[in-house]
């Protein structure tokens, strides 16, 4: 399985953030700077995370964006299931399968996506960004 490039783009995103200094805000374009990503991508996102209540925005001259909780308080169970969307990991139905009445397939597959996202629950973007000042080294030697 690999998560859709969205995903990890968001992901990008709160991590970035995540190693600012408080009330600092972040641009876009600070964000495709540091990844080297599109920014018709990092916009989609911004506005996907700010409607989860994950980043508060400010629009204007001094805008930006900021996290909205703790990054203690970010599980990844979440983000993660928000920003892939909960569809099943197997599609009987298109094209339709013959065997569903009698596959054990989709089963094996829905119990293995709940134990993946029971795990990634005892993880926080806190644990993402525990290597604090090496990931802002990072940052820094890119710009």
């Amino acid at each position: 399985m690999q998560i859709k490039k969205y995903t990890d783009y968001g992901l990008r995103v709160l991590m970035y953030l995540a190693v600012q200094e408080e009330g600092q805000r972040s641009t876009i374009s600070d964000i495709c700077a540091a990844y080297d990503i599109p920014k018709n991508h990092v916009n989609k996102i911004i506005h996907h995370l700010g409607k989860l209540e994950l980043i508060a925005t400010k629009r204007g001259k001094n805008g930006g964006f900021t996290l909205a909780k703790r990054p203690a308080d970010i599980r990844l169970d979440h983000v993660i299931r928000e920003m892939e969307g909960d569809t099943p990991w197997v599609n009987c139905h298109s094209p339709f399968c013959k065997i569903v009445p009698v596959c054990k397939l989709k089963d094996v597959l829905a119990q293995a996506k709940a134990q993946f996202y029971d795990y990634l629950a005892s993880f926080t973007l806190a644990s993402l960004v525990a290597n604090k000042t090496e990931l802002i080294a990072v940052f820094q030697t890119e710009t």
